[in-house]
């Protein structure tokens, strides 16, 4: 058993996408702008003598990621002034929330888990510090400076790195399912903090020493900076020594976190309420209003796609993981239901959906990943899509096939019979072609022949993979291996054997039989 449990609280920053900053009318360029300081006006830069106006759009959005996470929505709220000196901080003090944040008491669920939200609140961010290589001076991008910001805490529920990071992964998801935020953690949407302390059994979970890690953008370092610092404060504990309440920065490319500064308490920021913005109001209609906002949200999407298209949780768990994903997959679903129910497919449904789940899970993210795409730049319809799978599912073309035909449609958006057709890729069931390839690869093998007909059944295989790739892919596996058994064994059909149409059907049975046997010995 561990001697001792972590404690881990997480606070997640989550930058709003709203047209607008938070008080003001400047652009919100969500960190995309390619200048620096050219969204920006008197109010974010905190020029004297300006007032901040609210962004209602922010404020519902907070409130959405509120009702999502089961939060209780504050009927009265207000904003606060948070005071602190910082070089990016134009006016000195952030206008942020404390004793009255517009979300409280929620929870989200990870692996079964349930992680306790404490509270929603909302604030602006700050501007960006440049430090130029080989110089000695600071520059100050004030673009980011006013830009919405949802400030999430959680109750200390999490006790190890995986925890947080699936937190902050779930956290991400629900954000994009509302689209409030591309919470891109590269792209600085998104950005967490971790409280980590340590206490031994028997003792209070929260008698600790908590230390506080910054600024962490990515979530693979969300778990490893946890890790680390775990396995560094229990070090100290095994000492003696004692944990030092402070801030400390995750160091990427060492692998550990650094000392920063003291940890700073709410009492050091001299909170007091925002004199220029008056008291927030909202009433239940406002709520219910809000409620019926909500979108589908990933639970409930993984949950009815399990029941309605029969798939394993794993492959739904993938499919709902990218909401656009999710309304490309549905799309595509009805396209094939309806193809089948005019009989334009003739397959199951299951199966159909089934092998529409396993393209887009495997050869479609692939090609997104490898382009650098996402689901907005796809160039297939729904229609076609289902096209192609309705072909597979009815044995038209084969898996390498389609690959080839999934390939071409991402690349041109074209029709999947049309480039079956251009590229001869339609699947071989038989016929003259596949039989003459069949008696062309025993004539060339005769020695894998007579492996066979000494029993050895690997014999068959290696012919199978002759047969197929001189098809290039498009032969039947299953019909070849027919044919194969058929061939090595005799028993093949008169008209088979003695060359079809060369012999107009005509040829003696007898002659046609001794001229299998002589191909076969």
């Amino acid at each position: 058993m561990a001697k001792y449990t972590p404690v881990i609280g997480m606070e997640v920053h989550v930058e709003l996408k709203t047209a607008s900053k938070m008080f003001c009318d400047s652009k919100n360029g969500m960190g995309e702008e390619r200048e620096p300081n050219v969204n920006i006006c008197p109010v974010c830069t905190g020029q004297p003598g300006t007032l901040p106006v609210p962004n209602v759009q922010a404020i519902e959005f907070v409130q959405l990621a509120g009702l999502a996470l089961g939060c209780t929505l504050r009927l009265d709220s207000k904003f606060d002034r948070k005071n602190y000196f910082y070089p990016d901080l134009p006016k000195g003090y952030q206008i942020s929330q404390y004793d009255q944040p517009l979300c409280e008491k929620g929870k989200l669920r990870i692996d079964g888990k349930e992680i306790g939200v404490t509270r929603i609140h909302l604030e602006e961010d700050t501007g960006k510090l440049i430090h130029p290589k080989g110089v000695n001076y600071t520059l100050v991008d004030f673009n980011r400076a006013g830009v919405p910001l949802m400030e999430l805490v959680t109750e200390p529920d999490i006790e190890t790195g995986e925890e947080a990071r699936l937190f902050c992964q779930k956290l991400q998801q629900i954000c994009r399912y509302l689209e409030i935020s591309d919470a891109d953690m590269e792209k600085g949407h998104m950005r967490c903090e971790a409280n980590i302390s340590l206490y031994k059994e028997g003792e209070d979970k929260l008698s600790g020493t908590k230390v506080e890690v910054k600024n962490i953008n990515s979530f693979k370092f969300v778990e490893k900076a946890i890790a680390f610092e775990i396995e560094r404060q229990t070090e100290l504990l095994d000492k003696g020594k004692e944990i030092v309440q402070e801030t400390r920065g995750w160091d990427a490319n060492r692998g550990e976190t650094v000392s920063q500064r003291k940890k700073e308490s709410a009492h050091d920021y001299r909170y007091f309420p925002e004199p220029d913005i008056p008291p927030l109001k909202f009433d239940e209609n406002y709520v219910e209003a809000l409620r019926r906002k909500l979108p589908e949200l990933p639970d409930a999407k993984i949950a009815r796609f399990e029941k309605e298209y029969a798939l394993p949780k794993s492959d739904v768990e993938i499919l709902t993981a990218d909401k656009e994903m999710a309304e490309y997959f549905e799309e595509v679903a009805s396209e094939i239901k309806e193809k089948i129910s005019c009989h334009e497919i003739e397959a199951a449904e299951n199966k159909a959906l089934k092998l529409a789940a396993n393209y887009i899970i495997t050869e479609l993210r692939k090609h997104l990943s490898e382009h650098n795409h996402s689901m907005a730049d796809i160039k297939i319809t729904p229609e076609n899509y289902a096209e192609l799978v309705g072909l597979v599912a009815c044995g038209k073309i084969n898996s390498t096939a389609a690959q080839t035909v999934l390939a071409e449609m991402y690349k041109t958006g074209g029709d999947p019979s049309q480039i079956i057709s251009e590229k001869n890729l339609a699947q071989m069931d038989g016929g003259d072609e596949m039989e003459a390839m069949v008696e062309k690869v025993l004539a060339a093998n005769a020695a894998s022949v007579a492996d066979f007909k000494a029993g050895k059944e690997n014999a068959l295989k290696f012919l199978m993979g002759q047969v197929m790739s001189a098809t290039q892919g498009r032969a039947n596996p299953m019909a070849v291996n027919e044919l194969l058994r058929k061939k090595l064994s005799g028993s093949t059909d008169v008209r088979s054997a003695s060359g079809g149409k060369e012999s107009g059907g005509k040829a003696n049975p007898s002659a046609a039989m001794e001229m299998i046997k002589k191909k076969i010995t």
